[in-house]
């Protein structure tokens, strides 16, 4: 029979791959694979301790951690007795960890270290219905707390191992017994304003989209895949369960700042990313390029351009001419193989999504061999409707409907979806629920866009970002934002001018590329960002990016915002979206003082 739930797919799998790898970690300075029989055991064991501690079918458990193989553990040792998997930021405070916890109802929570358990324990006052927290790495604290009680990984599976004769007939009925609608999990979305609302997603939301997924990306069993975004985000997710559905290797990176040398070192096939990443390798490499000899700009510049026409050819379904595929063999060897192996060699796609990708990035990246496809979703729709795909791609696009998904575009021009992977709704907001579907059940994605004749879907912003100028002309930020962002100085950009009579900006700087500006011109980076040289380039940032828009969206005047944006200081969120209202209303004044000069001629 086929499999019906998330955990009744996990367990299939570790029945079928038995001892081959399912996992790889870095232990002790070197990669250890985990095998499919080893996984089990410790789901088994971590699931059976839950049962212990009084969970069972319906009861929610938090996990509170970075993305890590115990990450992907405690997710299906939950789905495993029937309960909910509640995921959580570990970047956010604790306020904001009590208000999920609380409002999800947790009764368990699993979480990394003795920092986020200190987080947690703080908040406990505001959590009584929290009964025991789970620490992964470190040591119980002493003294003893009655509740919640504290307990370790080990001690956990201790329970679980110890119980098993007794509670093991428990977890194989809830296997048996979880209905596919039954809530798998409740997301909080990361959000730009506000508290998150918590999206309820089912089994059958999830498995409506996973072998669509790994038959669309062409993933084969034995596959390795470096994750490394926010697990506690629906994109992650998504990869880590067509890691599970597709029987492939997942490796967890150590860190966001080791992901350069996970990538050499593990050498994926494939990996997902938000566009930022893919930002930053664009700045470092044209920066790179800008630096070195004029010789090493022209060779460069040639093998681009050799890249381009081969990049022409294959999005037209064309074998390029045996010339230029000499061309692009030498282009490769003396320049693109580098970057290549920079990313582990062995790398068939890229997948982009949480926020748009700028086309002439997906461009340059095909240019030098590399296909990064763009999709697009919502927490709400576990989490995909459109995905570009390796034999079937448009750049600027976020490709065609999913299996199963039918889009509308509204007359508004919002667009909207309806299909099997469409949440059931927010987690005890009825109002907002209600609101979020038409009369006729379609769900309101929030996002304006158009579809071409051929299918592909084209994301224009969100709903809620345009901009409507005082002249009554309707601006896209993101668009403008990408454009600015070509520039490698540019790091972050904020477009502003809703109900004013033209868009501003505010921009932040790439610190690496200003550190080379530095050593270019013999000065010193600190205080750089207020130089003449600096202003200057930045001027022709806002003049290009300026050219391509009709004149109600072009800049007339921008400022330098001192530091970059972070999550730590809550403008970016945890995908590192700008949250647009935070920086408007923290930069409020610079943003006023815009519009206090006459604007430069555009």
């Amino acid at each position: 029979m086929e499999a019906e739930t998330l955990a009744q797919v996990f367990w299939d799998r570790v029945t079928r791959y038995i001892e081959r790898p399912a996992q790889r970690v870095k232990q002790g300075g070197r990669w250890v694979d985990v095998s499919w029989r080893a996984l089990g055991e410790e789901v088994r064991e971590l699931a059976l301790g839950l049962l212990a501690l009084g969970c069972g079918p319906g009861t929610a458990v938090g996990i509170l951690a970075r993305s890590r193989a115990e990450w992907v553990r405690a997710d299906f040792a939950i789905l495993s007795i029937g309960g909910v998997s509640v995921p959580i930021y570990p970047t956010y405070p604790a306020p904001e960890v009590a208000y999920i916890a609380r409002d999800a109802g947790v009764r368990v929570l699993v979480v990394e270290d003795p920092g986020q358990l200190a987080k947690v324990l703080g908040a406990a006052d505001e959590l009584p219905g929290l009964e025991a927290v789970v620490l992964i790495d470190g040591e119980r604290p002493i003294p003893f707390r009655e509740r919640p009680q504290v307990l370790t990984w080990q001690e956990l599976r201790a329970r679980g191992r110890a119980r098993a004769g007794e509670l093991a007939p428990r977890l194989e009925a809830a296997l048996r017994d979880t209905s596919p609608a039954a809530t798998a999990t409740i997301v909080y979305t990361s959000g730009t304003t506000g508290h998150p609302k918590g999206v309820v997603q089912t089994h059958a939301n999830h498995l409506a989209v996973l072998p669509a997924a790994a038959e669309i990306m062409g993933v084969r069993e034995g596959d390795v895949h470096l994750l490394f975004l926010p697990l506690a985000h629906s994109f992650a997710r998504l990869q880590a369960f067509v890691g599970i559905y597709a029987g492939l290797v997942t490796a967890f990176a150590e860190s966001l700042e080791q992901v350069g040398a996970n990538l050499r070192e593990v050498a994926p096939h494939f990996f997902c990313a938000v566009p930022r990443v893919f930002e930053k390798v664009h700045a470092r490499i044209l920066g790179e390029v800008a630096a070195a000899s004029p010789l090493r700009r022209r060779i460069f510049s040639w093998a681009l351009g050799v890249g381009r026409r081969v990049s022409r050819c294959r999005q037209e379904r064309r074998a390029p001419p045996p010339l230029l595929r000499l061309q692009h063999a030498l282009a490769h060897r003396l320049v693109f193989q580098k970057l290549h192996r920079a990313l582990g060699g062995r790398l068939r796609f890229c997948v982009s999504g949480g926020a748009p990708l700028d086309p002439a990035i997906a461009e340059f990246f095909h240019a030098a061999g590399i296909l990064v496809l763009e999709g697009y979703g919502l927490t709400e729709t576990c989490p995909i409707l459109t995905a570009n795909r390796p034999d079937r791609y448009r750049f600027g696009t976020v490709g065609v409907a999913f299996p199963g998904v039918e889009l509308r575009i509204a007359e508004d021009g919002e667009i909207l979806a309806r299909g099997p992977n469409i949440a059931r709704g927010y987690h005890r907001r009825p109002e907002e629920t209600a609101e979020a579907f038409t009369p006729d059940g379609w769900f309101r994605t929030g996002d304006v866009g158009e579809l071409d004749a051929d299918g592909f879907l084209r994301i224009t912003d969100r709903k809620k970002d345009l901009i409507k100028t005082a002249g009554g002309s309707f601006v896209a930020p993101q668009a403008v934002e990408n454009l600015l962002k070509r520039d490698p100085l540019v790091s972050q950009a904020l477009v502003y001018g809703d109900r004013r009579p033209y868009p501003v900006a505010l921009l932040t700087l790439n610190p690496e590329e200003l550190e080379r500006l530095a050593r270019q011109a013999g000065l010193q980076p600190a205080g750089l960002a207020d130089h003449p040289l600096v202003r200057e380039r930045l001027e022709r940032a806002v003049q290009a990016a300026n050219a391509q828009l009709p004149s109600y969206a072009q800049i007339k005047r921008f400022a330098v915002v001192p530091g970059d944006f972070t999550q730590e200081g809550g403008e970016l969120t945890p995908t590192l979206k700008v949250r647009r209202r935070v920086v408007s209303e923290r930069y409020q004044a610079l943003l006023e003082a815009l519009y206090q000069e006459e604007p430069r001629p555009a």
